[in-house]
């Protein structure tokens, strides 16, 4: 098995499949992807963070304007309490470019659509539900009865990942994080001022508010702390008018537009997110000819802001490694290179998690002692992992 690939197959058409397939493509190795579900996800998702170094990632594949294009600049990050007292201000560091505030359809759209262009194979209604292994290939079966056979495969198949589970059946599963997430867009009309490229995160009382206003329209979202973990088909069937009363009393003594902004909200315009999630460390990346990207490998909460820019970091890497090397080093060299650097940025955002939820006296000491923390953390430090830059021209070894 000490030779180069030169097919792969790719489970999952989200934002890791379409962003792998391409960079496959361009190690020229033949990919295709395959997508459980039958439609496109247009619609689907709140807002996310592409960061300067998920850009630069998208850069060596040549899909970083294409994304540029799509989002509003955020240039800083202003924490605040509950009463309006600022705690802290994360910027960018002024070397970099900003982070994009991008709404998840959209970059969905725009790089299944680029990934169309450059001629890759999408196949939709393919759900995968079992593997078979020889010595030089490796089928997927799906439960449509058809298979697909490549060289490897690639589970990009997000954090509910059937690839992980076979790849290792006591591989660990998400743990709900005790918040349950909800957002919207809605047209401010002058309602709210504009945040002049900030985005404005509020610990409040009893949830916690990020709003950011872009030419006239609020983009907001809302964790809400939820003991039971609610599927998102579970939170869907409880009804938005019933979230939107919830929300509104949870955010109702905040010194935040939050009131104002969900009691605007029409129904059918409150985005359901479900439950926040993260991934315990994942003990096994690949086995044999399956490999994991993206959130299948490491998902961080989705308070790091990095979800998106680390998934397409590791597309990137990996389709380095294996360009360069025969395919047991390059599954290993692959690992080499991201494990460090997403399990610390993980570690990093299980603070802000528990800080998100915590009770009333945990609230009061978050508050007096964060302002006091951010002065004395140095801005480049906790900034550093946006410097990060894969150079696609040097060999992976």
């Amino acid at each position: 098995m000490s030779h180069h690939i030169n097919t792969a197959l790719v489970i999952g058409g989200g934002v890791a499949g379409p962003v792998t397939a391409m960079a496959l493509q361009q190690a020229g190795i033949e990919a295709t992807i395959h997508e459980a579900y039958q439609g496109t996800a247009d619609g689907v998702g709140a807002g996310l963070g592409l960061a300067p170094n998920g850009l630069a990632a998208l850069d060596a594949i040549g899909a970083g304007d294409l994304v540029r294009g799509l989002g509003d600049p955020m240039k800083s990050i202003v924490l605040q309490s509950w009463n309006g007292k600022q705690l802290a201000e994360i910027g960018n560091p002024g070397t970099l470019e900003p982070t994009r505030l991008v709404m998840r359809s959209d970059l969905y759209q725009a790089l299944y659509a680029e990934a169309r262009r450059r001629g890759i194979r999408i196949e939709h209604g393919k759900r995968l539900v079992g593997v078979r292994e020889s010595r030089d290939s490796v089928t997927a079966q799906f439960a449509d009865g058809s298979t697909a056979t490549g060289d490897l495969l690639i589970g990009a198949d997000g954090i509910r990942s059937t690839v992980r589970s076979l790849i290792d059946p006591g591989a660990p599963q998400p743990r709900y994080a005790g918040l349950q997430g909800f957002g919207s867009v809605s047209a401010a009309a002058g309602a709210v001022p504009d945040t002049n490229g900030k985005m404005f995160m509020t610990f409040g009382k009893r949830a916690f508010f990020g709003l950011q206003v872009i030419g006239g329209k609020a983009v907001w979202f809302i964790n809400l702390p939820h003991p039971e973990p609610l599927t998102l088909a579970e939170a869907v069937a409880r009804g938005a008018g019933h979230w939107l009363e919830v929300l509104a009393e949870a955010c109702a003594e905040d010194h935040t537009p939050a009131l104002d902004l969900i009691r605007r909200t029409d129904p059918a315009e409150l985005l359901m997110t479900g439950p926040m999630e993260s991934m315990p460390r994942v003990p096994h990346w690949n086995r044999g000819r399956m490999v994991l990207v993206g959130d299948a490998a490491h998902a961080p909460s989705s308070s790091s802001g990095q979800g998106a820019s680390l998934a397409i970091e590791s597309s990137v890497e990996l389709a380095r490694c294996l360009r360069d090397l025969p395919l047991p080093q390059a599954l290993a060299q692959y690992e080499a290179l991201r494990r460090p650097r997403v399990e610390r940025i993980i570690k990093q955002t299980e603070r802000t998690n528990s800080n998100k939820a915590a009770g009333p006296v945990g609230r009061v000491l978050r508050d007096a002692l964060m302002p006091i923390g951010m002065k004395l953390m140095n801005p480049e430090k906790f900034s550093a992992h946006l410097h990060h830059r894969i150079d696609w021209a040097a060999p992976a070894a």
